[in-house]
């Protein structure tokens, strides 16, 4: 974190400067995200060095321009991106590089460009990355001026419309980074750490670092490997080596650590490994990387070992976006996601369908998140045949490149248990698809033979023993929405390893029945662990008065989003991530929600994705004196339904009712209470009262204290309370927010997926009585002070200090 924090100092000096002039100290990894030029269209002259770009938007990376729009049923992205806008669109950045500066190898590192992103520096075309989910760099070294100003120029080409299943965003949406090194050096991702034997009272751990000499000589150098905990030193070795004029040699180094303190989910113990190549008594450069001490095992007998111990895979999948800020990757965004994940009750994660950011990764290993880390939705054949428009078109030329990426880049992360090559692949029933998958894998195990290789596989009534030949080239199968057949394949294929890589949030308690019941099953990976935006209408439920079709039979439109995760847009847990918190941990153990009535004019419609709308409410004025269904999520022995004081009843709740219980109540209003029993006796309670009317806007931060890098977030979660302070559950006002101070409101939000309204805004409409504002503090110290206020409720303010 050392580079990126004097990143950030050595920014935070330029700002507000037209022209960024960069430190004559060599810093090897400098933040490159500020001070950028942007604009919207297709504009060829704009890599040439003298073009005026003065007119331009200012702003800072991370950035995605689809964001910025409002969803619109005639937006090419369609039903699948969301409606939002894509396009092309340009960047610029001037900066002055110091003639100290000569002599050394200088690239630019983009942590991820959506999408077909062609490089330029001052007029020099450096190529062009279509895949917009890895990350890649570009020597710079030959085509700069020293002493002078040069000009980066990257065009994004996001226009080729449908390329993606999902929301996609489009821009420079990840971090940037300006790297310096001496000629002679460590390789990009050139540092690789492996644990090969682990035990509670000593580790060996494996370091391989990879050496470039970029000169005509010869050199002879010593590297130094230290590993160290927090300030403590624990191991180190120095080796000296000859490495050839322009060439690259691999270097592997063994350490011992005693007692190490082994990375889990429950204990997410890291390590330092520094590497550093000494000539002539001195450091000619220098990486030091986080890691972990664990071991990972798996059979269809033991199931999945981590430390030697078994452990069942509670997962979710997620896609890269964070909601309102589209498909911005604050690193702020990314821990909280993490955050949100761990407070749910997962302990894993799987990146659907493609490489997340370095900033996801790093949380997951800092807060004990494992893992499955995708590189692909799909190989040749594209996932929409009569508009291939997808990866299909690159996966011939760049594969192994992206796989590279993935790998080399993310391979020391001890939270990554697996990777994964695909995601429901179109081709899976020809006999290209076995040769591909074989290909892929073969590629991943050469690289990291630590870790096992799997793709999600499913079938609509194709045959499913067809793919017995595509799952045997992964050392773990994935079944996507097909753990049913899990028994049989066990009894056809009994060493074959399986794991639930996506199910519907509706079967929570069948498939966790079944990870529990067979050894041979190490997990579940629910689809999906949080809402997201694009493939409109998955997961959603319909009135009466609505065309309740499958989001891929028709546009959703003014669906904009996916309603299937566990956890909404504003980090609110619906009920069934109660539910599925209840069955996996011991965290939870009483929750109560009530169903959603249907309407006097006909059903409620559910889709495949969808659970029936249930809600922290009890307030329903307009069923008074009607039916309502109360449930009661439990794991202790029974619960019993209290109505105001008066007991409605009592069930069991064991797991033979799968830990569920449901009361039809007549609604009045007042308050309902759930008790647990336990051996005769009261042990737990839970309670949901009516509200009253709506008096007051309650605002609470995530974070109050901000630091001034101009990227640190925080996220105010805006509620509508009554006169008590209780939050009311239908409240709808239409809420305007203003800021004073260092900062500025980055996003707003609802969570309603059929709003439409900009999610870059100052004002959000309240849905079920919520909103959030997402704040992002300026490059300079502070008081931030956020205003909002609604009709009828006055203003409520909230302070943040930016440091």
């Amino acid at each position: 974190m050392r580079s990126i924090f004097l990143g950030l100092f050595i920014a935070s000096l330029c700002f507000g400067c037209s022209s960024d002039k960069l430190p004559d100290s060599a810093e090897r990894k400098q933040l490159f995200d500020y001070n950028w030029k942007f604009q919207l269209g297709d504009l060829p002259e704009a890599s040439e060095v003298d073009y005026d770009d003065s007119s331009w938007r200012n702003l800072d990376l991370p950035h995605d321009w689809s964001i910025e729009s409002r969803p619109k049923i005639t937006n090419t992205t369609g039903n699948d991106g969301g409606y939002f806008q894509a396009g092309i669109g340009w960047y610029r950045k001037t900066f002055e590089v110091p003639v100290a500066w000569e002599g050394k190898k200088v690239s630019v590192y983009f942590g991820g460009v959506y999408m077909n992103a062609e490089v330029f520096i001052n007029g020099q075309s450096l190529g062009t990355h279509p895949y917009g989910y890895t990350s890649f760099s570009h020597d710079l070294t030959p085509y700069l001026k020293y002493g002078n100003e040069n000009t980066l120029a990257v065009k994004v080409d996001n226009s080729i419309q449908k390329n993606s299943r999902w929301y996609s965003g489009s821009g420079i949406y990840r971090h940037v980074w300006m790297q310096v090194t001496n000629p002679v050096h460590i390789a990009q991702w050139g540092v690789a750490i492996t644990t090969p034997s682990v035990s509670q009272e000593k580790a060996i751990v494996s370091v391989a670092s990879t050496l470039e000499n970029e000169t005509a000589q010869d050199k002879v150098v010593s590297v130094s490997t230290r590993i160290t905990k927090g300030e403590v030193g624990l191991a180190e070795v120095l080796d000296e080596v000859e490495i050839p004029a322009n060439s690259e040699i691999t270097l592997k180094q063994e350490l011992e650590v005693s007692n190490p303190d082994l990375w889990s989910p429950e204990n997410p113990s890291l390590y330092n490994a520094n590497v550093s190549i000494i000539s002539n008594d001195e450091s000619v450069d220098e990486i030091t990387e986080e890691f972990g001490i664990r071991s990972i095992d798996y059979s269809a007998e033991s199931g999945f070992l981590l430390n030697g111990q078994s452990i069942l895979l509670n997962g979710g999948c997620v896609h890269h976006d964070n909601g309102a800020l589209g498909a911005k990757a604050y690193d702020r965004a990314e821990v909280r996601k993490v955050e949100l994940l761990k407070q749910a009750g997962f302990n894993a994660v799987r990146t659907a369908h493609n490489p997340p950011s370095e900033a996801f990764l790093a949380a997951c290993d800092r807060l004990g998140l494992l893992v499955v880390d995708e590189a692909f939705d799909g190989w040749r054949t594209a996932k929409a045949p009569q508009a291939p428009k997808d990866y299909s078109l690159h996966f011939d030329d760049w594969w192994q490149r992206d796989i590279e990426s993935m790998i080399y880049r993310d391979r020391n992360h001890p939270s990554i248990i697996m990777w994964s090559t695909g995601n429901e692949i179109i081709e899976r029933t020809e006999p290209q698809a076995v040769k591909t998958a074989n290909m892929l894998a073969t590629h991943v195990r050469s690289i990291d033979p630590t870790r096992p290789v799997t793709s999600a596989l499913t079938t609509w009534d194709q045959g499913w023993e067809r793919f017995d030949p595509l799952f045997a080239q992964h050392d773990i199968g994935g079944y996507n929405y097909q753990l049913f057949r899990a028994v049989d394949d066990h009894e056809r294929v009994p060493d074959r390893i399986m794991v639930s890589t996506e199910s519907y949030p509706r079967d929570a308690f069948a498939i966790w029945n079944m990870v529990h019941k067979y050894d041979y099953i190490i997990g579940d990976f629910v689809w999906t662990a949080m809402d997201y935006l694009g493939e409109s209408g998955i997961g959603a439920y319909y009135y009466p008065d609505e065309k309740a079709d499958e989001h891929w039979v028709s546009d959703r439109y003014p669906w904009h989003g996916a309603y299937c995760g566990d956890i909404d847009l504003t980090g609110w847990r619906k009920p069934i991530s109660h539910y599925r918190n209840l069955l996996w941990n011991e965290s939870e153990k009483l929750y109560m929600a009530v169903r959603e009535p249907n309407p006097e004019e006909g059903q409620i419609s559910l889709t495949g994705w969808a659970v029936w709308p249930t809600w922290e409410s009890w307030n329903w004025p307009e069923y008074e004196g009607k039916t309502v269904e109360v449930e009661v999520y439990s794991k202790y022995p029974k619960v019993q339904l209290y109505q105001s004081g008066e007991l409605i009843g009592e069930k069991e709740t064991t797991i033979t009712q799968e830990f569920k219980a449901v009361f039809p109540v007549t609604y009045e209003p007042g308050e309902l209470k759930a008790v647990a029993i336990k051996n005769g006796q009261r042990v737990d309670s839970t309670l949901l009262a009516t509200a009253g009317e709506p008096a007051d806007i309650r605002l609470s931060a995530d974070r109050k204290k901000l630091e001034a890098t101009g990227q640190d977030l925080s996220y105010v979660t805006v509620e509508i309370v009554d006169a008590e302070g209780l939050p009311v559950p239908n409240a709808n006002h239409q809420l305007q927010f203003s800021i004073n101070g260092p900062g500025v409101i980055e996003a707003v939000d609802n969570a309603n997926l059929k709003d439409n309204d900009l999610y870059t805004a100052q004002s959000r409409k309240a849905w079920n009585g919520r909103a959030l504002v997402v704040i992002r503090g300026f490059r300079k110290p502070g008081t931030v002070r956020l205003t909002a206020e609604a009709s009828g409720l006055g203003k409520s303010e909230i302070t943040l200090e930016v440091q």
